[in-house]
Order: structure tokens, then sequence, then C-alpha cells
């Protein structure tokens, strides 16, 4: 029998749902923000008769629902006997002096506008939540979190494993057509040899075994890989550490067609069986003009 996981996130407003659902929905949850719980059972009739692939679900719901809100508690009795439902609740809290500096931050107003000052508007709502919160399955006080030490902390409690890939991208490039934007570090080769000068090498490019030899073979190329290899992998696995799922390392000569691009090949052979690669040669399709 097809069963989906549904995980439900409410709590105080400021405590960090958006950080959760924006972790869950980067590891594969499809992910709906201030749902109102009156239509759960339909959405869970839906996906259940349909052919969909959908079978891992985040909601937030919280008082911004208004008079939807109190229906959660039918929700979550309906979610507790439905064999194919495997359904979690989650409470993120948070001091009330911890909100209020979130709220003068981000200068956003509480949701419930009726108060004449925050913290009765913060006082109303933990007053309204609090039977809510003793239904949790899981009660985080998120008040001395960062993002990602929340996001750390809502990864060890899915049911089902998150997958938080780390993809490194190299990316060979020529200065002469603009810096990579994207990049998260940028290696300028132009100090090695250029193949350009060479007529027969002028229009191939670094993919190319004569070009990669004249490149690779050089002194200063060898001394230089061997450098850039261990700074790699001193960081790559701290970026891993703090979160970062995606780095781009570009590396740039002249055109973006010889020294980079033979870099780039070399180093995918160096690293790939350690991490997801991939390779892009951003500049190859610019020709070489004689």
């Amino acid at each position: 029998m097809r069963s989906i996981e549904l995980i439900i996130i409410t709590g105080m407003s400021g405590a960090g749902k958006t950080v959760a659902l924006q972790h869950l929905e980067d590891n594969g949850f499809f992910c709906m923000d201030n749902f109102p719980p009156i239509l759960c059972e339909k959405l869970i009739e839906l996906l259940l008769s349909s052919i969909s692939p959908i079978n891992k679900i985040a909601i937030v719901i919280d008082l911004r629902g208004g008079k939807f809100f109190m229906h959660l508690f039918q929700t979550l009795s309906y979610l507790k006997k439905h064999p194919s439902i495997n359904s979690s609740l989650w409470f993120l809290d948070t001091s009330t002096n911890e909100l209020i500096r979130r709220y003068k931050k981000t200068r956003r107003r509480h949701p419930l506008k009726n108060y004449s000052t925050l913290l009765e508007s913060i006082d109303h709502e933990r007053e309204l939540l609090q039977k809510i919160r003793l239904q949790a399955s899981l009660i985080l006080d998120t008040s001395k979190f960062s993002s990602l030490e929340l996001k750390k902390q809502l990864a060890l409690n899915t049911t089902t494993p998150l997958n938080h890939p780390f993809v490194l991208t190299l990316l060979s490039f020529g200065f002469k057509h603009g810096l990579p934007l994207d990049a998260d570090l940028v290696f300028d080769v132009r100090f090695l040899p250029n193949p350009y000068y060479c007529e027969k090498m002028r229009l191939l490019d670094g993919r190319e075994q004569d070009v990669s030899d004249y490149v690779l073979n050089h002194e200063d190329t060898q001394l230089f890989l061997a450098k850039l290899e261990e700074l790699l992998l001193f960081l790559l696995p701290r970026y891993k550490q703090e979160g970062k799922q995606q780095l781009i390392v570009a590396l740039g000569c002249t055109g973006g067609q010889h020294r980079s691009v033979a870099i780039a090949v070399y180093l995918k052979q160096q690293l790939e069986k350690r991490y997801p690669l991939k390779l892009t040669h951003r500049d190859l399709s610019k020709k070489v003009k004689i």
C-alpha cells in the first residue's frame, strides 16, 4: 500500500518555520506555506487517488490562517487514524526576547494585529498555541539557532533520510568574455604557457591531447596543480559541513579555450571519485580568431 509522509510545521511567528519549510523543500518534500488545515483531507485523498509521484509533503499551518487554524485539531485526529499517512507535527518555539529582537530586525508586523504592542501580540499567540504545542511530536526552541543550525536539527528528526547533495562544478572561462558571476572561487591561470601562440594548437582546445600535454607538462603547472588540489581538498569538506550544497570553482585564462579547459579537465579526473562533479566550459563555443 502506498504511504505518504506528511510533516506539519507550526509554532510561534518568527520562530523559523520558513527556514524549516525551505530545508524540507530542498530535500525532496512538496511544500506549502500558510495551508488551511480544513483542506488537508482533500489533499490526502487527491494524492492517494492519483498517479502523482509525490509521497513527501510538508506544510506550514499557523495563526495567519485565522479562523481556519482551529480546524487543525480535527485534522490531526484524522491523520492519526489514516493507515496510509505517516504524519508528524513540528512545533517551533522561541523565547519572547528573541522574537522581539527578530521582529525589530525585520520590521515586519505580527500576524495578530489587533494588539497595541508587539509583546501583547506574542503573549496572546503563545496562549492560543499552547494546546497545539502539547500535541507536537517535535518541539524545538530556536532561540539560539542560526538558520544552518536549525536545518541540522531538523535533519535529525525526519523519518525518511534527507539527501544533502554536495555538487562541485568546475567551470572554465575566458577573462575577455567577463567573470562568471555565480562562481564561488576563481583562479587565474593566465600565468601558464599559452598554446594559442603555437600555430598548430591555436584552433584546438584544452580537451585535445596535444594542448593538454603542452599545458600540464610545464613545471609551473605541476606546482600550481599540487597546491590547488591541496587547497580544494582542504576547503571542500568544510564547505559541505557548513551546509553548502554546491560549490562553483572557476578557472580562467584569456579566451577560455586552452589553459583553463585543460586545467578543468585534469581536476575533474582527480576529484570526481570524491565528489559528485560537473564540468562546464563556458566559452568553448566562442571561436578563436586567427
